[in-house]
């Protein structure tokens, strides 16, 4: 069966074999009405060939063969099965961004859109991060203009974990910070800007406590706020660039490069109106 995806789904962490197509999956995988269900997803599809994947899965350490198992997965799917998992966690961090094609938004209802495809925003230099660099510092140390105004900012990161990050940090700089701070670093990571306080995931005196310790501390960058089930609970149009009136998007980075996915300019009715 020559018609057949290979899916990274988040924030599960799984790589899904399908031969129903990404909007098939979609609904094969929904748990039902956006009314009483929480089931929002995100979908990568990546680079399929000849029924095998098309890149190679980044080095795990040896506690099972990520190569085999989603070859095995594909295989199958491509006799006949409709979907066969072929990594169940874990999937995010083993899954290179070279090999991402595509990403989509998924509601619980199955609701699918396909975000633009991906921009290359900013290639990053190898230089390290020391401890204690200020926003300023860290401008100047990946090449990029200082902001017109630091501000504190709110980011959903979807993966590998979820959480709520306010930072000082623009999305460029979160991204070469997140891929390198000492005792905290990401080896890649998934993560949208909002536009808003969001008051349903944590305490107004939580807010205040993170925004004053962000705002004091010249050297702090980051301050977290809030964990888990953050997909379900932040509205779409929460996020940076989902009006397409400012730069935004889902952003995916790793210590190479950092891309984007924006949203359509025109968004499907369908997928606009369900919850």
């Amino acid at each position: 069966m020559e018609n057949s995806n290979l899916v990274l789904t988040i924030p599960q962490g799984s790589v899904i074999a399908t031969s129903l197509g990404i909007a098939g999956l979609a609904k094969h995988l929904s748990p039902g009405s956006g009314k009483h269900f929480h089931g929002r997803a995100i979908y990568v599809d990546l680079a399929v060939k000849d029924c095998t994947a098309a890149f190679d899965f980044q080095d795990q350490g040896g506690w099972r063969n990520a190569q085999a198992d989603t070859n095995s997965a594909l295989a199958g799917v491509c006799s006949g099965k409709r979907t066969k998992t072929a990594l169940s966690n874990s999937a995010f961090d083993a899954t290179p961004l070279d090999a991402f094609k595509a990403a989509y938004i998924i509601k619980t209802g199955g609701q699918v859109l396909e975000m633009e495809p991906f921009i290359d925003l900013v290639k990053f230099s190898s230089v390290d991060c020391p401890d204690g660099l200020t926003p300023q510092a860290i401008a100047q140390r990946i090449g990029q203009p200082e902001p017109m105004s630091r501000k504190p900012r709110m980011y959903l990161v979807f993966a590998p974990v979820e959480l709520l990050v306010i930072s000082n940090l623009t999305p460029i700089e979160y991204a070469w910070y997140a891929t390198r701070r000492t005792g905290k670093i990401f080896r890649q990571c998934c993560f949208a800007e909002l536009k808003s306080v969001q008051t349903q995931l944590a305490a107004h005196a939580r807010y205040e406590e993170c925004f004053r310790e962000i705002s004091e501390k010249p050297s702090k960058k980051t301050k977290t706020v809030a964990l888990t089930n953050l997909l379900n609970n932040v509205p779409f149009q929460a996020w940076t660039g989902f009006d397409r009136k400012v730069e935004g998007g889902l952003y995916f980075a790793d210590n190479k490069h950092l891309l984007v996915a924006r949203f359509p300019q025109t968004l499907p009715w369908d997928w606009e109106k369900a919850l």
